[in-house]
């Protein structure tokens, strides 16, 4: 077990850093005349890093109650589902479309959920968030999905190629990870 201490400067550190990814992106984005805030703001990854940042901040800051533990659990829920579907879905992609700048992408997609993952085993929520609470962290991921096929659409634009129907492969036609990438694209901040 990490003394208290060390974890809640690693806490500040993860935070800080995601945060600083988060912005670099903006910047890089905005010096390219390429942001979109909506477009930009609808990436799950960038709605999970905000949310792991903020959570990370509260969780050093006062003491953990039953909300601040379920806050941590969606946060990891999140993370956890941004690293892996990053891993599965996106990592074959070139690098300038993933992420504006090479190291935000490790940080956003890597670093911040793995912490999350330890964090969670390092330090459990305390109180334990009932199984039945816990179901509800389940209701976020599947917003953002109704959230992202129904906002697509009317702009024209989806935050991941899996999810706009216009491109995205069905599984049997899937093309092999060192096939072309061609049907596969996806805007920096993904």
């Amino acid at each position: 077990m990490i003394a208290p201490p060390v974890l809640r400067a690693l806490r500040v550190l993860v935070a800080l850093l995601g945060l600083s990814a988060v912005g670099t992106e903006v910047v890089v984005l905005v010096v390219r005349g390429t942001f979109v805030p909506g477009n930009f703001l609808s990436f799950f990854t960038i709605q999970s890093n905000l949310l792991a940042a903020g959570t990370l901040l509260l969780v050093v800051t006062r003491p953990e109650g039953p909300w601040l533990s379920w806050l941590r659990g969606l946060a990891t829920l999140c993370m956890v589902v941004t690293g892996i579907v990053f891993s599965v879905l996106l990592s074959g992609l070139p690098a300038d479309q993933l992420t504006a700048v090479p190291w935000d992408n490790t940080v956003l997609h890597y670093l911040v959920p793995i912490w999350f993952a330890l964090d969670w085993a390092l330090g459990p929520p305390s109180p334990p968030v009932p199984f039945r609470s816990a179901l509800l962290w389940l209701l976020y991921p599947m917003a953002y999905v109704a959230y992202s096929l129904v906002r697509g659409p009317l702009v024209g634009w989806y935050p991941y190629p899996f999810l706009d129907p216009r491109t995205a492969a069905t599984p049997r036609s899937r093309p092999r990870p060192s096939a072309s990438r061609s049907w596969w694209s996806c805007s920096p901040g993904c």
